[in-house]
């Protein structure tokens, strides 16, 4: 016996009063003449067709260039997706309804090419419930923008006469199921707040006073630093080149009561080394591609940092150092060894001339090519080859299908992964970053450590440290400064 329902066939008892309910309500709105409906629903249900209406609005989210509207966007296709494949492969399969008789239908709302699937439930409004609960769950000023477009386009199917109102209200709860299945499986940033500890005693400066805040200008900066200086009017603003960020961040060390920098990871890691130094608190806002450490702190704008600067809210976090030779240096994020670093060379060499993302692209196309060989170097006691070494500065959390980030920046930790050396670099590193953390494979490791100590690294070997790369050789200690800098954020209530 097929297990597929059949609701043309009138049945006795409350189901069948239901689908007469449903009828009469198609009929009523069918019959009924709607305001400026005709001139809007229509072709606003031929522009969802095929998910484009969702996908422009996406796109239009995106290019706004804050990290909320591209979570939010992204969320808002991911749940499509997902509501789209459970629709056509289970929802209209399951349920074999026809469309309902366009009769009653005015010829001006019909559509021109009537769906030739059957009605239920609603494709389109599990589309846009999908897109816009999606939205709202990352970004729910976002949402409440989309949210109206939605709506219009689930009661457009019925105005249009392709589809019953029960069509409808089951296609826009399959979408917000869809939109909250996503979320299990990937958690909005809101859902994991990085902990308010350990708190830092720093200064509460309401217009900025003491604050010198030094830009890169080659991160396109003008804008977030603009719109800081808006909120702490007495802060001071330094916007300089890259090759000269070292020398202003020393002099602005020098008379500041924080050290503020704006700029990408390389940036804030020079900007680090300084306040280490200075024994100063340091205020970030992010102004490059990536923003790692800015996001995992917790601030992802000149609105964040303002609130926390004014309040003289902050926390102490761990600060990574390497060791070689007589050369070190600092890390925030994490540093590597083997195919990153020569990635992140080759990138270096094509973003000025093709942009940032699809450098990135193109070097990694190049460096897995390659005729390459694995790193040789002493680990834990063994050697053996690597085709990449990661340390991270604090352990990196993977968020379902998400890439990782770090919920706590003062943990103690480096969280270790290893990618061994053998054929199919490509796939090797693949496994390896779709594998959670403290993971075990031929192919690769991953273990947390609060010290470590590389030996036999060959001369030239490169290594990668928030973005920067640097030649190494001979031994190579990586160690903690547990709690070694203190940094603004907005705490979680405040």
């Amino acid at each position: 016996m097929s297990p597929d329902v059949d609701l043309t066939s009138p049945r006795p008892g409350r189901p069948h009063r239901l689908l007469t309910l449903d009828t009469r309500l198609f009929e009523f709105a069918a019959t009924h003449t709607w305001p400026a409906a005709e001139r809007i629903l229509p072709r606003l249900s031929r522009t969802a067709n095929h998910g484009v209406l969702w996908f422009a609005t996406a796109a239009a989210m995106a290019a706004t260039h804050t990290p909320r509207s591209r979570r939010a966007a992204a969320r808002g296709i991911a749940s499509l997706a997902l509501a789209s494949a459970t629709i056509n492969t289970l929802g209209k399969r399951s349920v074999r309804r026809p469309r309902p008789v366009l009769d009653p239908v005015p010829l001006v709302r019909r559509l021109k090419r009537q769906p030739i699937t059957t009605s239920f439930p609603s494709g389109h409004s599990a589309s846009a419930a999908a897109f816009a609960t999606g939205v709202a769950l990352e970004s729910p000023a976002w949402g409440a923008a989309v949210a109206p477009v939605a709506w219009s386009v689930a009661l457009s199917r019925v105005y249009t006469g392709v589809h019953f109102p029960s069509d409808v209200l089951a296609g826009a709860a399959l979408g917000a199921g869809a939109a909250f299945a996503v979320r299990g499986l990937v958690p909005t940033r809101s859902q994991v707040i990085p902990p308010a500890r350990p708190r830092a005693d720093l200064p509460a400066l309401p217009d900025g006073e003491g604050l010198v805040v030094v830009a890169n200008t080659a991160s396109g900066t003008a804008d977030r630093v603009h719109a800081l200086h808006d909120g702490l009017p007495l802060a001071e603003i330094v916007e300089c080149a890259p090759e000269d960020m070292p020398a202003e961040l020393e002099k602005a060390a020098a008379h500041a009561r924080v050290l503020g920098v704006c700029g990408g990871d390389g940036t804030v890691n020079t900007a680090a080394a300084v306040a280490l130094r200075h024994d100063l608190p340091l205020a970030v806002l992010p102004g490059g591609t990536l923003n790692h450490f800015a996001y995992d702190l917790g601030v992802e704008g000149a609105r964040d940092l303002t609130r926390a600067v004014r309040q003289g809210d902050g926390v102490r976090v761990d600060v990574g150092r390497y060791v070689c030779g007589d050369q070190e240096g600092v890390f925030l994020n994490g540093c590597s060894l083997g195919v990153y670093p020569e990635l992140v060379r080759e990138r270096d060499l094509w973003s000025g001339k093709i942009g940032g993302w699809p450098a990135g692209v193109l070097a990694a196309l190049r460096v897995l090519r390659a005729d390459s060989h694995p790193l040789e170097a002493e680990f834990r006691g063994e050697a053996r080859p690597l085709w990449l070494l990661f340390v991270g500065n604090g352990t990196y959390h993977r968020m379902g299908l998400a890439p990782g980030r770090r919920t706590d920046l003062a943990d103690g930790h480096f969280d270790v992964r290893v990618v061994h050396g053998g054929r199919r670099p490509a796939l090797r590193l693949l496994a390896a970053a779709l594998a959670g953390p403290l993971t075990r494979s031929p192919a690769h490791a991953a273990v947390q450590v609060g010290r470590l100590r590389l030996t036999g690294v060959a001369p030239g070997t490169l290594l990668a440290y928030d973005g920067e790369v640097t030649e190494v050789a001979g031994e190579v200690t990586l160690e903690k400064l547990p709690e070694g800098l203190a940094v603004y954020r907005p705490l979680p209530g405040n």
